[in-house]
C-alpha cells in the first residue's frame, strides 16, 4: 500500500483547481480549486515516485531510510540520479577518455561520444543539427555572454533585456555598451510594440528569460516569431528593415530555469530564437561546469566575426602575422580549448538515467506542475489564530509561473520575518531551499518594491548581498525561494509546511522594544515575560557571582577559560587579549568564522608566560609571541560586521602552514598589535597606506534593531558587536531543560544536560545566582538578564547595550567541531526579538575610561568576585 502522503497527493490531483485570481501578493488563506483532466497517475509517474526516490536518490535518506533532508532547491541545482553516477564511474574505470584533439583510440573515442550526447540533446530539447547547432560551454552564464559577444549590435541599435532577466543576462548591457547600442530595461510586455519596423533602428538584441528565476513566472517563445513575420528577409544584407539575410532584432532566451522541468520542443516554434542558453546540471544534477548555447543554424552567417580563438577553434594559423582561418563548424569553432570531454560523455548516462526514471520533460512538467499546486495549496492555508496569513506569495496568480514560489512570512501583526533567521532554522531542520534576491535585480524590484535609490543607498550603508540585513525599515530586501525537481514528492512539501508552523505560527516580531517582548507560544510568553521584566516589589539592584571567565585570543576559535585563582583584566576594547587575533584567507577580507569552517573549533588556544600557545588534534603545539616587537606584521584590511578594520598580517610561514594543516584551507594569522603586550607600540608598525578605509571610524550604518550600541567600532576588538558578552548559568539550564523534555531516554536527558552548558554559547563572563553578599542576593530568574541596564564591576560600569543575536555557531560541538541542531533550534522557537534568534546579552564601557592602565591597580575581574547588576 502507497505511503500516506502519497495517497493524499494522487486524491489532491484529482480534485477541480483553477489557478487564482489575486493581487499578485495577496495572502491567501482558502485554496481556490482548479481544473486537472489528466489521471493523478500522470503527476507521481504511474505511482512509482516512492520508488524512484529511494532507489535513485539515496542522498535525501539516512540509514534507517528516513528523509534527512527535504530539498527544495532544484532552482539552484537539481538533484543526480544514483544510477547515472555509477555508470558514469564504471565507464571511467573501464575505458580511458582522452582529450578529443588528438588520434589514438582513446581520443577517437571521446570525439564520437561528444558528437552522440550532441545529437541527444538536440533531440531531448526537440530539435535536429539541421536547425541548431549545440556548442559545449561552461555553464549557461558562458552561453550568454557568448550570445552576446556574437551579436552584430550596431551603434544605432538597441539591446533589450526584461524585468525577470537573470543577472548573467543583465551583465550584456557592458558588451552591448562598448559596442555603442542603447541599453534599454523593460518589461516582456513592452517587447511587442518595441519589435515593431517603425520602432526599430540598427540591429539590436531582445534578451529574455522563459522562466524568471525568483518567482517562477514563465514567458511566451514567440518573440523570434514576431521579429521574423514583421521583417521578411532574403540573403542581400543584414538588418534592413526593408529585408535582409537577418532581421534586425536578434534574440536569446534563457532557458536554463525553464528547461529544468519542461520540454523546450524548439522544432514546434515556427522561427524559434537564435539563441538558447541552458544548463546540464539544472536539468540532471550533474555534471556540473558544462552548459550549452543552442546557436539557430540559419543565423551563422551573420553572426559577429570572432575576436579571440583558443586550441581546437583554428585549422590554420601564423605565428608573425595577423591571418588565421577558422574552422569551418560552428561547434568547433566557439569551442575554444578543450572541452570538458569527461562531463560531457557522462551525459548519455544522465539521458538515460533521466529517460528511465522519468520517462519523459512532459511527464516532469505535468508531476512538477503538481507539486506547485499542491504547495501553494498548503501554504496559502497557513495563518495565524487571528486570520493573518502566514506566508506572503510572490506571484502565481493569473499568469503561468513554473515550479518555483517566492514567498516571506508575515507574524501575527502583519510584520515581515527576517528570511535568514527562517534559512538558518531550516538548515537545522534539514530543510535546503534557498533566500536573498536570487540574482535577479529586476524581479526583486518587482516584486519586493526595491527601488533603484533604496539600493544604491543601503549599499552606501555598507550592506551587501548575502549579508545578514534581511528587512530594512520594516521592508524585506530578499525572499525565501522554494522550488521542485523531478524528483520532489507531497512529503518534501507536507514537511516544510510543518516546519513554518512549528516556529512561525502565532509568531510576534517585537518591534518597538529591545527586551525579549515575544516568544512564540502565549504560554511561554507569560513565563518568560515574567523573568524578563524586573519586578518592581524587588529592589532596583541585584549581585550576582561570576562564575567563569571565558578568552578567545582568536576569534572564532575554541575559547581559554582563565584559571580561577587568577584576576584578569578588563580592557578598554574588552577583556584582555579578547580576539585579538584573526585567521584570514587569501585575498579575502572577511576574518574566516567557525560557522563556516567548523573545525576552528579544534584550535584550542592557551595563554601561558605572555605567549599564546595553540594546540589541535594531531599537531604539535605552536607559539606565538604576544609581543609585536617579536612579530613580522605587515599592514592589510579586514571587515568585521560591516566595518573597515586595521589589520597586521603575522608574516611567518610556520604559523601559516600549522593554520592551513588544522583547517585544511590555505589562510594566515592577523592580529590587531594594539591589543597585545606594550603600551605604546607605534614603532612596531609598519606604515599604513593612505586610505580612508585603513582608519578605524566608527560604523555609520543604522545598527540593529537589538542593539542600543555605545562602543565605536575604534573601541573594540575583532568581536562582532561589541565588548563583552554575559550569560547567565540559569538561563543555560533553562535551554537545556527545554531540549532534554524532547527526548525520549534518561540517557538522551543526560548527555543533554552536559552537553549544553554556558559555554556553548561563547561567552565571556558567565555568572550566577549568588546568596551571600552585602547587598541584595536572590536567585536569578532565567532569561531576566534582557532587563538588565548597567554591570559594575569594581570601579568599572558597563551598560547593557541589548541582546545577542546569535547564529549557527552555536550548534557547533566546541569540542568534536561537529555540526548539531541544538540548542540553535530550541532558541529559535523560544527566544526570538524583532525575528531574531537571541541568547545573553551585550555589554560596553561607558565609563571610567581614565582608569584603564596597565599597572595593578588596573580593572579586573575573576571568578568568584560578585558583581553589582541595575535592573
Amino acid at each position: 500500500m502507497p505511503p500516506a502522503h502519497t495517497m493524499f497527493y494522487r486524491l489532491f490531483n484529482l480534485l477541480s483547481i483553477s489557478p487564482s485570481r489575486e493581487a499578485p501578493t495577496e495572502e491567501i488563506s482558502e485554496t481556490t480549486p482548479t481544473s486537472r483532466t489528466k489521471e493523478a497517475d500522470d503527476y507521481d509517474y504511474g505511482g512509482r515516485l516512492e520508488a524512484i526516490r529511494h532507489k535513485e536518490y539515496p542522498q535525501l535518506y539516512n540509514a534507517s531510510s528516513q528523509l534527512k533532508t527535504v530539498f527544495l532547491d532544484h532552482a539552484g541545482s537539481t538533484l543526480y540520479a544514483a544510477s547515472h553516477i555509477r555508470a558514469q564511474a564504471e565507464e571511467m574505470l573501464t575505458t580511458i577518455p582522452a582529450n578529443p584533439h588528438s588520434n589514438h583510440p582513446g581520443s577517437q573515442w571521446t570525439r564520437d561520444k561528444i558528437e552522440q550526447v550532441r545529437d541527444r540533446l538536440l533531440g531531448f530539447f526537440g530539435t535536429t543539427s539541421r536547425d541548431y547547432a549545440l556548442v559545449f560551454t561552461a555553464n549557461a552564464t558562458a552561453a550568454i555572454r557568448l550570445a552576446g559577444e556574437l551579436t552584430p549590435m550596431s551603434k544605432d541599435g538597441t539591446f533589450c533585456y526584461t524585468s525577470a532577466a537573470h543577472t548573467s543576462v543583465v551583465g550584456l548591457r557592458g558588451i552591448a555598451a562598448e559596442l555603442g547600442a542603447i541599453v534599454r530595461p523593460v518589461e516582456f510586455d513592452d517587447l511587442d510594440d518595441i519589435i515593431q519596423p517603425e520602432h526599430t533602428n540598427g540591429v539590436g538584441l531582445v534578451a529574455y528569460p522563459t522562466q524568471c528565476n525568483f518567482s517562477g513566472e514563465r514567458f511566451p517563445w514567440d518573440v523570434a516569431d514576431k521579429v521574423a513575420s514583421r521583417f521578411p528577409v532574403h540573403a542581400d544584407a543584414i538588418g534592413s528593415k526593408e529585408g535582409g539575410g537577418h532581421p534586425p532584432w536578434w534574440v536569446l532566451v534563457d532557458a536554463a530555469a525553464y528547461a529544468s522541468s519542461s520540454p523546450l520542443n524548439l522544432g514546434a516554434l515556427r522561427t524559434g530564437p537564435d539563441f538558447v542558453a541552458v544548463s546540464m546540471y539544472k536539468i540532471f544534477g550533474a555534471p556540473t561546469g558544462v552548459g550549452a548555447l543552442l546557436v539557430r543554424r540559419s543565423s551563422i552567417p551573420f553572426l559577429r566575426p570572432k575576436r579571440f580563438f583558443g586550441g581546437g577553434t583554428v585549422h590554420m594559423l601564423s605565428f608573425d602575422r595577423m591571418w588565421q582561418e577558422f574552422r569551418a563548424e560552428i561547434e568547433a569553432r566557439l569551442e575554444d580549448g578543450t572541452v570538458n570531454f569527461q562531463a560531457i560523455a557522462s551525459l548519455h548516462h544522465a539521458l538515460d538515467a533521466h529517460a528511465r526514471n522519468f520517462g519523459s520533460m512532459t511527464l516532469v512538467k505535468q508531476h512538477t506542475a503538481s507539486i506547485t499546486q499542491y504547495a501553494l495549496s498548503s501554504l496559502r492555508g497557513l495563518s495565524h489564530d487571528n486570520g493573518r496569513s502566514l506566508c506572503t506569495i510572490y506571484g502565481h496568480c493569473s499568469a503561468e509561473f513554473g515550479p518555483t514560489v517566492a514567498l516571506n512570512l508575515k507574524d501575527v501583526n502583519g510584520s515581515f520575518i527576517g528570511y535568514i533567521e527562517v534559512e538558518r532554522l531550516a538548515v537545522m531542520a534539514g530543510i535546503a531551499m534557498r533566500t536573498g534576491r536570487f540574482c535577479n535585480p529586476g524581479a526583486a524590484r518587482r516584486w519586493l518594491d526595491l527601488t533603484t535609490p533604496d539600493l544604491i543607498r543601503y549599499a552606501s550603508l555598507g550592506y551587501a548581498c548575502g549579508d545578514d540585513n534581511d528587512v530594512i525599515a520594516g521592508k524585506p530586501v530578499g525572499a525565501i525561494r522554494i522550488s521542485f525537481g523531478a524528483m520532489t514528492s507531497c512529503e518534501d512539501v507536507d514537511k516544510f509546511a510543518a516546519f513554518l508552523i512549528r516556529h512561525f505560527h502565532n509568531y510576534t516580531c517585537a518591534q518597538e522594544s529591545t527586551k525579549v517582548s515575544s516568544i512564540r507560544s502565549a504560554s511561554e510568553e507569560a513565563s518568560i515575560m515574567k523573568c524578563t521584566s524586573p519586578d518592581k516589589s524587588l529592589s532596583a539592584s541585584l549581585q550576582v557571582k561570576v562564575d567563569q571567565i571565558v578568552v578567545y585570543p582568536i576569534k572564532s576559535c575554541h575559547g581559554w577559560s582563565v584559571p580561577r585563582d587568577t584576576p584578569w583584566e578588563i580592557t578598554p576594547s574588552g577583556l584582555k587579549y579578547d580576539r585579538s587575533f584573526v585567521i584570514m584567507r587569501e585575498n579575502s577580507s572577511a576574518p574566516m568564522q567557525q560557522k563556516r569552517y567548523p573545525r576552528m573549533a579544534l584550535i584550542r588556544p592557551r595563554l601561558v608566560d605572555k605567549q599564546l600557545v595553540l594546540d589541535a588534534p594531531d599537531h604539535e603545539s605552536l607559539v606565538v609571541s604576544l609581543d609585536p616587537a617579536m612579530l613580522c606584521l605587515e599592514t592589510t584590511q579586514s571587515m568585521v560586521c560591516g566595518s573597515h578594520m586595521q589589520t597586521y598580517r603575522v608574516l611567518s610561514n610556520e604559523i601559516s602552514n600549522w593554520l592551513t594543516s588544522v583547517l585544511a584551507v590555505e589562510c594566515y594569522l592577523a592580529c590587531d598589535p594594539r591589543l597585545l603586550l606594550p603600551p605604546a607600540i607605534d614603532a612596531y608598525l609598519p606604515p599604513s597606506p593612505p586610505s580612508s578605509l585603513t582608519e578605524s571610524a566608527a560604523l555609520t550604518r543604522p545598527l540593529p534593531s537589538t542593539m542600543s550600541r555605545t562602543a565605536k567600532r575604534s573601541e573594540m576588538s575583532f568581536a562582532n558587536e561589541s565588548q563583552i558578552l554575559l550569560v547567565t548559568h540559569e538561563s543555560a539550564q533553562r535551554v537545556s531543560d527545554w531540549i532534554a523534555e524532547e527526548q525520549d531516554s534518561d540517557d538522551a536527558i543526560s548527555v543533554i544536560r552536559k552537553s549544553f552548558g554556558p559555554l556553548q554559547y561563547r561567552p565571556n563572563i558567565v555568572v550566577r545566582s549568588s546568596l551571600r553578599g552585602i547587598g541584595s542576593t536572590r536567585e536569578i530568574e532565567p532569561f531576566e538578564e534582557f532587563g538588565w541596564t548597567d554591570v559594575k564591576i569594581g570601579n568599572l560600569r558597563l551598560q547593557v547595550s541589548g541582546p545577542c543575536r546569535r547564529c549557527q555557531m552555536i550548534a557547533i560541538d566546541q569540542e568534536s567541531a561537529k555540526s548539531l541542531k541544538e540548542p540553535y533550534s530550541t532558541l529559535a522557537r523560544k527566544m526570538r526579538v524583532n525575528g531574531k534568534v537571541v541568547f545573553g546579552i551585550y555589554l560596553d564601557i561607558i565609563d571610567g575610561a581614565t582608569s584603564f592602565t596597565r599597572t595593578a591597580s588596573a580593572n579586573t575581574i575573576q571568578s568568584g568576585m560578585l558583581i553589582d547588576i541595575s535592573l
